[in-house]
């Protein structure tokens, strides 16, 4: 049994919400949220994830299940967003294993998935909760300057200026102004954080989705783009090559069996760029090169900047 005090409240909050006390704690790891591996005493293994509330986490969680209904690759969402002491927490199946696809596959699989979830999603009802966005794909925000506020850092963006980065803010803004034409546009429900953490294949299959506090509503270039330019490369931020994202896009448009317009493929290279900048921005506070200038030029070129 757990016994600290913080793994006491975990253990009541199961058996309030699950019927059953903690056995075990498999595993724990997280970054914006902590997310708990828990084995209860008869038998079940589930993840809790704990993290501050949010209005959009109920939408997230309604989406979830509703696509954990109609077959879609993901874990069963049990129960929550609820309290747990000053944050919310909520519980789902686990589905362990999984990894990436073969590297030749990877652009089928990544962008055939996403395009299965796009369509499924379409029968969902509208999900305006979960505007705006997380902050790398927040391009529209109302922030003074160039950057939205980080979710995992306490940091004005806007603020860390040297010349290094100027060359950073100046293609943010360029995008933003890029992507001004689909503020206003139609939305879809996607996922906003498509790369190899949270998204897993077993034997050349989809096995499970994760994450589902990373689900949007977005015009679907905004959707599309992000993920071509990050499935492959993780929590670096570097995310994927020219090459890649060209490879995604086409498979994203045979597996929804519509071909995009030049602007529209536009758009979504403007709409990667985004998430690119921000991360490339954000990461060199740590030192950490994320976006180099030929490949910016590139991708500006693909997006009509």
């Amino acid at each position: 049994m757990l016994e600290h005090s913080d793994d006491r409240a975990v253990n009541d909050w199961c058996i309030e919400h699950l019927g059953y006390p903690v056995a075990e704690r498999t595993f724990t790891a997280g970054n914006l949220s902590v997310v708990h591996g828990l084995r209860l005493t008869n038998g079940r293994e589930v993840v809790l994830k704990i993290r501050d509330d949010d209005a959009r986490l109920g939408a997230c969680t309604w989406v979830q299940r509703r696509m954990w209904q109609a077959g879609f690759p993901c874990p069963e969402p049990l129960t929550g967003p609820l309290p747990l002491g000053r944050k919310v927490a909520s519980a789902e199946t686990l589905v362990p294993g999984g990894g990436e696809p073969a590297p030749a596959d990877a652009p089928r699989q990544f962008a055939g998935l996403l395009a299965d979830f796009v369509t499924r999603a379409e029968d969902l009802n509208p999900q305006p909760l979960l505007r705006p966005a997380p902050a790398w794909v927040h391009w529209y925000h109302k922030e003074d300057g160039v950057w939205p506020v980080p979710d995992d850092r306490n940091v004005d963006l806007n603020a860390e200026w040297c010349p290094a980065t100027a060359w950073l803010d100046e293609l943010g803004a360029a995008v933003r102004e890029r992507l001004e034409e689909v503020r206003d546009a139609a939305c879809v429900l996607g996922h906003g954080d498509w790369d190899g953490r949270n998204v897993k294949f077993r034997d050349g299959r989809p096995l499970a989705v994760h994450d589902w506090d990373s689900v949007v509503y977005e015009p679907e270039v905004v959707i599309i783009g992000q993920a071509a330019a990050m499935f492959e490369g993780g929590p670096t931020g570097a995310g994927a090559s020219v090459e890649r994202t060209v490879a995604f896009l086409e498979e994203y448009q045979t597996a929804r069996r519509r071909a995009l317009s030049n602007n529209e493929l536009q758009l979504c290279w403007a709409a990667g760029l985004w998430v690119r900048t921000f991360n490339a921005k954000k990461f060199h506070l740590d030192n950490f090169d994320a976006l180099g200038r030929d490949e910016a030029e590139t991708r500006m070129r693909h997006a009509g900047i």
